[in-house]
């Protein structure tokens, strides 16, 4: 990828917890338990806010893929 493309790709809004809820189709409360285990997508918290970078919660998601057998 350019650089001049990651760099606009780095710079998207990050998202709140209630955005990646609804793009993950789970509960923000799953998103907290995911939090408090160490297990889900990377998380930043700024200030007294948790957001997420999208190109992280992707990576997260591609990360969750499961080989199954046929």
């Amino acid at each position: 990828m350019p650089s001049a493309q990651k760099t606009l790709n780095d710079r998207r809004p990050l998202a709140t917890p209630a955005e990646l809820s609804a793009y993950l189709g789970v509960p923000v409360a799953t998103l907290y338990q995911w939090r408090h285990r160490g297990v889900g997508p990377k998380v930043h918290k700024l200030g007294r806010h948790l957001r997420y970078r999208w190109a992280e919660v992707e990576a997260w998601v591609d990360q969750q893929a499961v080989g199954l057998a046929a």
